[in-house]
């Protein structure tokens, strides 16, 4: 019996990973800026998670393994230690769009959210990236739902005057611009 239910939760948690893998991924990228930072915030986070799969399955697991990677990064931000792991071979990808395009977007975004403090920028990717509500991000990050709305219009005024998020057509950034970037 117990073998029975240790695979039924292996499959589910297989398939979590499977679907839910790549936004956790993403979010990781975006709160470090490091593609291979990121990959080990989220293997570390899916590490712990399997450990109580049990327990998890009955909430919301997107929930609860975010708050495991945001901590991750909390953790890796307070020690200052990096703990890459090279990888042989990396994954081949199907060639559906201008990749250098993307990656051009992709490098600008992750510039603006550098000049960001660290709280900031945890506060925009969850907000806008994780589209959380303000009450939500505070729970998660367990600050005031006030915090979370000051910090925001902080990191927004910031991310509104950068130059280089200026529209193509050369007209400068302001204050009331709209900034908007795919990922």
């Amino acid at each position: 019996m117990k073998r029975e239910q240790r695979q039924r939760q292996d499959d589910e948690f297989s398939a979590f990973v499977v679907g839910s893998g790549r936004q956790l991924l993403r979010l990781a990228e975006l709160l470090t800026g490091d593609p291979d930072r990121a990959k080990d915030i989220v293997q570390s986070a899916l590490e712990r998670a399997y450990l109580h799969w049990h327990r998890i399955t009955g909430d919301d697991p997107t929930a609860y393994v975010r708050r495991i990677v945001v901590n991750q990064h909390r953790d890796w931000w307070r020690r200052l230690r990096n703990h890459e792991l090279p990888i042989e071979h990396t994954p081949d990808r199907p060639l559906t769009e201008d990749l250098a395009e993307r990656q051009a977007e992709r490098a600008l975004l992750h510039q603006a959210l550098g000049t960001l403090t660290r709280r900031e920028r945890t506060v925009v990717v969850l907000r806008y990236y994780g589209d959380l509500t303000e009450a939500a991000v505070a729970a998660e990050l367990g600050i005031a739902q006030g915090t979370v709305k000051s910090t925001l219009h902080r990191a927004m005024s910031k991310l509104r005057a950068l130059p280089e998020l200026a529209d193509r057509s050369g007209v400068t950034a302001s204050p009331t611009t709209h900034i908007e970037v795919t990922v």
